[in-house]
């Protein structure tokens, strides 16, 4: 019998229903092929493996045949297949079992193929976004948030700013066509901010995690 992980979801990519007033624009995943590039370092990996499986030829092809010499590289070939495969497939578990949304009021992501936890993420407790565009249009958006947010580096990798170890940014990644997810996130952060500085209670979410 199958099992769906996520079919308790009353919407997909969130734990509960929007509150009244909250409305979706925009829910996308990672792809899965660029998130395997970036966050496991794809190419540095080949290019390692590359290098061993050169070294290998290099070192055994003065004293053996050529045909003996490729016999004895061969197990370099397979290893470095494994490994890439290996690395691909996580990457692409990983970009299956998120679902990152944008509403009118918060960025919501849900994120983790092991533990699953879905985090909250208000305008209101958002600093600034920081786009970065790659190739073919895709990119991230990292969300640096207030001082008095604290996040945990290890349960958002690979959702996460490279190097911003201190203080994580949670990251939008591998987005297809990120300039234009971007302008969707800007504006409706400035119409929320706007919207709740007439306020004297915002309504938002809290920011946290949903396990």
């Amino acid at each position: 019998m199958s099992h769906d992980d996520f079919a308790a979801e009353p919407i997909n990519g969130l734990p509960e229903l929007p509150p009244r007033g909250e409305v979706i624009l925009w829910q996308g995943r990672p792809n899965w092929f660029r998130l395997t590039v970036e966050s496991l370092n794809l190419w540095w990996v080949v290019a390692y493996f590359a290098v061993l499986t050169a070294w290998r030829f290099i070192t055994v092809i003065d004293v053996l045949s050529f045909e003996r010499a490729i016999i004895m590289t061969l197990p370099f070939v397979i290893m470095t297949l494994i490994v890439v495969s290996l690395l691909m497939l996580v990457g692409f578990i990983q970009a299956r079992a998120t679902v990152y949304t944008i509403t009118n009021r918060r960025v919501a992501m849900r994120i983790g193929a092991a533990l699953t936890v879905t985090l909250n993420i208000p305008y209101t407790q958002v600093e600034n976004a920081a786009v970065s565009v790659g190739k073919a249009g895709s990119g991230n958006i990292a969300l640096q948030t207030k001082g008095d947010s604290k996040f945990s580096y290890l349960v958002l990798w690979p959702h996460i700013r490279s190097w911003k170890i201190s203080k994580p940014e949670p990251t939008l990644r591998a987005i297809p066509d990120v300039q234009s997810v971007a302008q969707i996130l800007a504006k409706a952060a400035k119409a929320r901010i706007v919207e709740v500085e007439n306020k004297e209670q915002p309504n938002s979410p809290e920011l946290g995690a949903v396990v």
